[in-house]
């Protein structure tokens, strides 16, 4: 890949070392998303993996939120 640029190279890499949380993918409530584990029982949302678009339109599935997942 070449990249054109006038930034720094040592900027425009910045960062690409730093190591990046572990995820684990959980389906809840129905919705399947990828969650980066808090405590036992919580979690905060990554990403969504669901293919159903309402899902992305619901605030409490937005990435950075805490979630709960406790075993019914």
């Amino acid at each position: 890949m070449i990249l054109y640029t006038v930034v720094p190279l040592e900027q425009v890499l910045e960062g690409a070392d730093r190591e990046l949380p572990e995820t684990t993918e959980m389906t809840i409530h129905g919705v399947l998303m990828q969650i980066e584990q808090i405590s036992p029982y919580q979690g905060k949302i990554v990403r969504l993996l669901t293919p159903e678009p309402a899902h992305y339109l619901n605030p409490d599935y937005a990435p950075g939120k805490l979630i709960d997942f406790r075993p019914d």
